[in-house]
């Protein structure tokens, strides 16, 4: 059995990512409640930029607008910053809701 998270999607760090300014108060499985500060997003992940007492390979759950309660794996931590993959893949329909939601600024928007 080989250590780390067992990933239902393989690592696609190339998805486009959204800027974001969304704090969380993520559910982290040995420390409790933590508050976090999603950076930017994507379909398949999150980055936030206040992880001092984040480890690579750590898991937390998030509740995000449109798509409720998630779970997240930290795939890669640098400096204060980690990047975390959703356990599963959010529907295209769900993840521009949670865009239009989190990032009401057309302006900062990718385009789609």
């Amino acid at each position: 059995m080989s250590a780390g998270a067992q990933l239902s999607v393989t690592d696609q760090r190339r998805m486009a990512r959204h800027p974001v300014d969304h704090p969380v108060i993520a559910e982290h499985f040995g420390k409790g409640d933590m508050r976090m500060h999603i950076a930017n997003i994507s379909a398949n992940g999150f980055m936030i930029d206040d992880a001092d007492a984040i480890n690579r390979g750590e898991r937390v759950v998030v509740r995000l607008p449109v798509i409720g309660r998630i779970e997240a794996y930290c795939i890669w931590c640098r400096d204060n910053r980690a990047g975390f993959q959703f356990e599963r893949i959010i529907r295209v329909d769900d993840f521009l809701s949670l865009i239009d939601t989190l990032q009401p600024n057309p302006r900062l928007r990718k385009l789609r």
